[in-house]
């Protein structure tokens, strides 16, 4: 109800559970889906890995009332561009979807700390291992990427097209083996980039 308020917003469904969530993804291909995690039939986990899979480009924002370690890498894992908890005001969710449709990463303060930790207590992997599977320019685009900041930024600050910003990223997703630019800036800070 609070998102129908948006004048460029249009809510095109509304899941009660998992199953449904996959199901109406494929019938109105939305741009984001804001989803939750604890849900019947299906929990959010596996309808964001299942979405994600079948439908690459949606976007899926968590929103849910569970902060719990394992809840968030799972959701992260699986595909989520962010991770919100329902305590958000209405006006960071409204950012947070525009952001994530722009290319952005969302996690909520609580759960930020948490996953940076994660992240940190793993070994930092030599970022050779990267160099060997990307292009120098590659490596600078993933370390804005990392940074958090947008594709039209990237194209600005290395003075390059957003077409070719783009063209960039795609090739550091598929040479990395992930689906978005969270999971990228994941691996970036793992390999110390």
């Amino acid at each position: 109800m609070l998102l129908s308020l948006e004048k460029d917003f249009q809510i095109v469904g509304l899941a009660q559970d998992g199953a449904e969530a996959v199901e109406l993804a494929g019938q109105k291909q939305p741009d984001l889906i804001l989803m939750d995690l604890k849900m019947p039939i299906m929990n959010g986990i596996e309808a964001t890995r299942e979405i994600r899979a079948k439908y690459p480009q949606i976007k899926i924002l968590v929103l849910t009332t569970y902060d719990d370690d394992e809840w968030v890498f799972d959701a992260i894992r699986a595909g989520a561009s962010g991770y919100l908890l329902k305590d958000t005001s209405r006006q960071k969710i409204v950012e947070a979807i525009r952001g994530t449709l722009d290319g952005k990463a969302y996690v909520d303060p609580a759960v930020a700390g948490k996953l940076l930790n994660q992240v940190v207590s793993k070994q930092t992997q030599p970022a050779s291992l990267l160099t060997d599977k990307l292009t120098e320019r590659e490596l600078d685009v993933l370390r804005l990427i990392a940074r958090g900041i947008t594709n039209s930024e990237i194209a600005v600050q290395l003075h390059l097209s957003e077409g070719t910003v783009r063209n960039h990223v795609s090739a550091i997703l598929e040479k990395l083996g992930v689906s978005d630019r969270t999971q990228a800036a994941v691996i970036a800070i793992q390999h110390g980039v």
